[in-house]
């Protein structure tokens, strides 16, 4: 679909003030996302946040448009900039979203914290920094790729991502390419580097301690099964958030419950029975 002048007009001005009333110059420089030589920073940005709603790939646009002033070499060389902390800029500017909506949403709606993983295949690369062997949960074997954690926030209608980090993975065999050496270790491109080759439980508290510590605060944390270890669950609420998750069921695992220590398949009875037991005094009165 090939946009019409005016309405590329339209989305320009969209745009613009997008980024007048979100301050985006100014989250780019607190999230070291600076100019280096030539274009501004917040040119390159923009034209870059502007083609996700027209549809063109970079090459087409640049063909198109002549680049604004810049070709793709400036593009990729601002993309590729260990310096540029991506993940800081996403959570200043998914905080100053979430105040927003905030104002809009009832003191009853309960916020949560929402963590995930996701697949991020790359089956056809070879030469890919930490590319690795990881297990695609969907079709039950190992792919070359990445696992996408990803920590959002929603208030149950609204949903904002907050911040994510992608794993390789902790175990150097599945590691098919290593850290290249030319990297400066200083950057926060080389900490992330080193931080996904590290557990994904590890890495869940680090993104929930980011977001907290941006003023970012909900009343519960959600993530499925595979996170749902006990550990993880202590750990949260050393967080100060409680946890809704679906419990997995191992036989050495027990719970707590009125001062008894029961495996899940005991908790699960014995709170059925209590429930059973309330609903017949219910329905007696």
């Amino acid at each position: 679909m090939v946009r019409e002048p005016e309405d590329q007009d339209q989305l320009q001005s969209m745009v613009f003030a997008f980024f007048k009333e979100y301050r985006i110059a100014r989250l780019l420089k607190q999230s070291n996302i600076t100019k280096q030589a030539g274009v501004a920073v917040l040119d390159v940005f923009r034209a870059i946040f502007s083609l996700v709603f027209t549809q063109r790939s970079l090459n087409r646009w640049l063909k198109q448009s002549g680049g604004e002033g810049f070709g793709k070499d400036t593009v990729y060389r601002f993309l590729n900039s260990p310096r540029n902390n991506w993940r800081r800029f996403l959570l200043l500017l998914s905080a100053a979203v979430i105040q927003r909506i905030s104002r809009l949403t009832s003191d009853d709606r309960a916020d949560v914290l929402i963590v995930d993983d996701s697949l991020f295949s790359r089956s056809r690369s070879k030469k890919v920094e930490l590319l690795a062997r990881v297990y695609d949960h969907v079709s039950h074997k190992f792919v070359r790729g990445f696992r996408m954690l990803i920590l959002g926030w929603s208030d149950g209608n609204s949903f904002v991502p907050l911040t994510f980090s992608l794993l390789s993975s902790e175990n150097e065999r599945n590691r098919l390419r290593g850290v290249e050496g030319s990297i400066d270790k200083r950057t926060c491109g080389y900490k992330r580097r080193k931080e996904s080759m590290q557990k994904a439980t590890d890495i869940l508290f680090e993104l929930l301690t980011q977001a907290q510590g941006m003023g970012i605060t909900a009343k519960y944390l959600l993530f499925d099964s595979w996170f749902a270890h006990p550990a993880t669950i202590l750990m949260a609420l050393k967080h100060s958030i409680h946890v809704v998750c679906m419990l997995k069921a191992p036989p050495k695992v027990h719970y707590e419950y009125e001062g008894r220590r029961m495996t899940l398949k005991e908790l699960y009875s014995a709170l059925k029975n209590a429930v059973d037991e309330q609903r017949s005094l219910l329905l007696s009165w």
